[in-house]
C-alpha cells in the first residue's frame, strides 16, 4: 500500500502570500519521495491552491513511479481538498480551481486511490516540508 502525506500553506498572509506544498509517499511503510517546492508569490496564492499542488505533484511522482496500479491513500488535513476530492463538496471556483481541475484529471490515472482527512498535528512531516520550502523561499530572496 501507498500513503502519502500532503500540505500546502500561504505566508505570511493567506490568500496573496508565498503559497508552498510539501509531501511524502510512503510504500510499505519505507519512505520512497520527500519533496517541497514554491508554487508562487503575491496575486492568486493561497493555502488551498498550495495543498492542491502538493497533491498534483504527489500524484505526477507516483505517475512517473509507475505506481498507479497500487492502492493510494492520500492523507491530508485539509477538509477541503479533501471533501472535494471524495466529491462530497463542490469546487466553485477559486484561485486553486485550476489545480483541483488537473488534480481530477491525474486522479483517472490510478485504479484504487481514496483521499482522508487527519488532524493537523497529525500531519507533521508534510506540514513541515510545506514550511521549510517557505523558509527556503524567504532566505533565498532576503534583499
Amino acid at each position: 500500500m501507498i500513503l502519502v502525506y500532503i500540505d500546502g500553506l500561504c505566508e505570511p498572509v493567506n490568500p496573496n502570500g508565498v503559497a508552498t506544498y510539501g509531501f511524502t509517499i510512503y510504500r510499505n511503510g519505507k519512505t520512497i519521495v520527500r519533496e517541497y517546492g514554491v508554487v508562487g508569490e503575491g496575486e492568486g496564492m493561497s493555502n488551498n491552491l498550495g495543498e492542491y499542488a502538493a497533491l498534483c505533484e504527489a500524484l505526477k511522482a507516483l505517475i512517473k513511479l509507475n505506481l498507479t496500479g497500487e492502492e493510494v491513500v492520500v492523507k491530508s488535513d485539509s477538509k477541503l481538498l479533501v471533501n472535494q476530492m471524495n466529491g462530497v463538496w463542490k469546487c466553485h471556483g477559486g484561485y486553486y480551481a485550476s489545480k483541483y481541475i488537473e488534480a481530477k484529471e491525474l486522479v483517472k490515472s490510478f485504479k484504487n486511490i481514496k483521499f482522508i482527512w487527519i488532524p493537523r498535528e497529525d500531519n507533521s512531516e508534510a506540514d513541515s516540508l510545506s514550511r521549510r520550502a517557505y523558509e527556503e523561499y524567504l532566505h533565498s530572496h532576503k534583499q
